[in-house]
């Protein structure tokens, strides 16, 4: 086997964004300003290894606020953005919190308050259940703003005639398929607002375009991610998609297929905005032990952006 020659395209960028960052940062700053344990309110981000190796110096994460025993000790809440009602429940505790909402999905939030102050009623583009979803949601009363997933939701979309409606989208969607429902939307309702600009975030476009320029020169496609990372599955969708129908997920229980991987001559890598760099690395090596490695990354945009973090931290 290891006689055998493959070639790596390394997709540019992947990996870690700077919502991601900017969040993990905020939970190693909150350690060492106000000792362990802190406590973060879900996942931070999405990633096994990164709340593993958060826990390990002293994060505890935890679903809801009612589930913190000790309520003198600060929570983080999550890059994914949360409901109102949980900042305002956390005042209720006297709790000190920090908030690591990405920057992107906040202006999602204020974009969805803006457009209900000025009369709207508003759908949000997303997934049922996903965290990002229920945080925007939440920032509107009830009734106020409804959840669409896929161009049959936008059949079966009724709405009252004399209602301005407006949309807004979860940032960690298919460009292309969310493109696909907006279609549709405006169709139905040729006066819908749209947002001033894309709300679907800079990192995830650019992991979805990188991963469209290589998918269709590769024989297999890897992404590196969670099974929870909307990010990371939407690239496995994107890779297959676009001309890789053997493309996988590696996750932190996969097994590498190395008896499909004889097969091929090139394979392509990327990973979600929440998967670490040595993730990658890890399964490079791994590739190495049985096969003769050639890579080359394929880079199409480079990434500078970077979120501060909150200054009360500093």
């Amino acid at each position: 086997m290891k006689n055998k020659e493959i070639k790596i395209l390394l997709s540019a960028p992947r990996g870690f964004c700077a919502g991601v960052e900017r969040a993990i940062e905020i939970v190693k700053k909150s350690i060492t300003k106000y000792g362990a344990p802190v406590y973060v309110r879900h996942e931070i981000v999405h990633n096994k290894h990164v709340v593993d190796s958060l826990k390990a110096i002293g994060a505890i994460f935890v679903e809801e606020l009612d589930e913190i025993k000790d309520k003198s000790r600060p929570v983080i809440f999550s890059a994914h953005g949360v409901p109102k009602s949980v900042p305002q429940q956390a005042n209720g505790y006297k709790m000190e919190y920090i908030d690591a909402t990405c920057p992107l999905v906040s202006k999602v939030h204020r974009e969805a308050e803006n457009l209900y102050k000025a009369g709207y009623h508003i759908v949000l583009i997303g997934h049922i259940n996903h965290p990002e979803v229920i945080g925007t949601m939440g920032q509107l009363p009830e009734g106020s703003i409804d959840l669409i997933q896929d161009e049959h939701d936008v059949e079966t979309y009724e709405l009252d005639d004399n209602k301005k409606i407006a949309y807004v989208t979860q940032t960690t969607l298919s460009v292309d398929d969310t493109k696909n429902i907006i279609k549709a939307l405006k169709k139905k309702f040729p006066k819908i607002k749209e947002p001033f600009k894309e709300d679907i975030c800079y990192a995830t476009t650019n992991r979805q375009s990188a991963v469209k320029n290589i998918a269709k020169k590769c024989d297999m496609f890897f992404v590196l991610g969670s099974r929870n990372s909307s990010n990371s599955v939407r690239l496995v969708e994107v890779a297959e998609q676009s001309g890789c129908p053997h493309s996988e997920l590696i996750h932190s229980d996969s097994e590498i297929p190395f008896e499909k991987l004889e097969n091929c001559k090139v394979i392509g890598i990327s990973s979600g905005a929440s998967a670490p760099e040595i993730l990658v690395e890890n399964f490079i090596n791994e590739i190495k032990s049985k096969f003769k490695v050639k890579i080359e990354t394929v880079e199409i945009i480079k990434e500078n952006i970077v979120f501060k973090v909150p200054g009360k931290l500093n």
